[in-house]
């Protein structure tokens, strides 16, 4: 029988999030922010206290550690993988978490806002948790549970291995990776270091959950020239571009081709920021399907949109610049079914129900599984995630740890 410590993982996670690692979009260095590797030496020290001579910490901060095996079986490598950086989307510093014992279904109001409530009316999902320990932030931060969850639970997975070196298993490799919620959560990882033949990302939802699917993902950029003139004398000269970029936004459908009005495997284009002044503006925007052929229709559409709001206006200009970030984790991941099968497993001698489901986004699995490490996502429990009444169950994070032990013995055992 698997037992995890309860109280040293929600202490643990507890500690975690009040490490500010919030990764920043509008600077392309890596890490993007240097504050991410505060959290990267805590882990290497306890990696290292663990035992683990090989834990390291890169430039980049980029955190490795091996497991070695413990079996006579050439099992082969398997790598667990989460995220230390929080969302932009939220604040993230001076998290205050919150423990919440023996959660009764109460309205829960957080002391530092009390305008926000955390309710089982909207957050259905707190009623599987009566009885339990739920941890949230104080109200005016996100918790970061997305996903400093992952890297709790696989540091009490690997805790729990390192001290019953009865369970068998191969080589267990484990990163932490800077940068994910800006999209380069992969950008600078050394894959040879790794070593690793099969992952599995640590960044889920509800208990029970195994994501098997991402979207396809392209960005885009509108870039609209206008033609300058002095204000006061611009009468039949000026054309604006900032105005041009807003007719764009505009005539963009109403009733679909949005997030907000798409769901299940529906595709939407997004405008993401506009930036610019009157001679020149620009429109970012996301693109995503879950058929990566559909991206191209999805570009056509767009650009075909905003050549017509241009050409209403003589002497401007614009240009459609595409670029890829991320591919359907599936094409890959179909071609190595055990890795998704074993998980599965794993899960349901954890004694959950499966949950298989899609992703209507991406995580590092999605690039990892097309840089040659097939890679599904496994969930923490995190909810709500990126706003101020994020919250996670203690009892979820251990069943994820739990599901990690038993992935391992089942490589392991699956092994001839």
């Amino acid at each position: 029988m698997i037992t995890i410590n309860k109280e040293e993982l929600a202490a643990r996670f507890m500690k975690y999030v009040q490490v500010d690692t919030q990764s920043d979009p509008e600077n392309m260095a890596n890490p993007s922010t240097e504050k991410q590797k505060d959290l990267g030496k805590i882990l290497l020290e306890e990696l290292k206290k663990l035992g683990l001579p090989d834990a390291s910490m890169d430039e980049y901060g980029y955190v490795y550690a091996t497991i070695p095996s413990n079996s006579p079986k050439a099992v082969s490598a398997i790598c667990f993988c989460s995220h230390v950086d929080t969302a932009p989307d939220c604040s993230g510093t001076n998290v205050k978490p919150i423990l919440h014992k023996n959660y009764q279904g109460q309205d829960i109001v957080l002391p530092d806002d009390s305008t926000q409530v955390l309710s089982a009316g909207v957050s259905s999902y707190l009623k599987n948790h009566l009885g339990a320990d739920i941890i949230t932030a104080s109200g005016l931060t996100l918790l970061g549970a997305d996903d400093k969850s992952g890297v709790a639970v696989i540091m009490q997975a690997a805790t729990y291995l390192v001290n019953n070196p009865t369970v068998l298993h191969g080589d267990i490799k484990i990163v932490f990776t800077p940068d994910e919620e800006v999209g380069r959560g992969t950008a600078k990882i050394d894959m040879e270091k790794l070593g690793a033949k099969f992952g599995y990302t640590l960044d889920g939802g509800e208990a029970g959950s195994l994501e098997d699917e991402t979207f396809s993902a392209d960005g885009s950029t509108i870039t609209v020239h206008g033609v300058i003139a002095h204000p006061g004398y611009a009468k039949d000269k000026l054309v604006n571009a900032i105005k041009i970029a807003g007719e764009i936004l505009d005539a963009l459908p109403k009733d679909e081709f949005s997030p907000e009005t798409t769901n299940e495997k529906q595709g939407f284009v997004h405008p993401v920021s506009v930036s610019g002044i009157a001679e020149k503006a620009s429109i970012s925007f996301i693109v995503r399907d879950f058929d990566t052929l559909m991206l191209q229709a999805h570009h056509d559409r767009l650009k075909k949109i905003a050549e017509a709001v241009v050409a209403k206006h003589p002497g401007a200009t614009m240009e459609y610049k595409q670029q890829e970030q991320y591919r359907n984790m599936k094409q890959v991941l179909d071609q190595h079914p055990e890795v998704v099968a074993y998980a599965a497993d794993a899960i349901r001698r954890s004694g959950l129900k499966v949950i298989q489901e899609s992703i209507r986004g991406g995580t590092d699995g999605s690039r990892l599984s097309y840089m040659g490490l097939p890679c599904p996502n496994i969930f923490t429990g995190m909810q709500n995630i990126h706003s101020k009444l994020e919250w996670i169950g203690v009892d979820d994070m251990a069943k994820a740890a739990e599901t990690i032990v038993h992935l391992a013995m089942i490589w392991e055992e699956k092994t001839p």
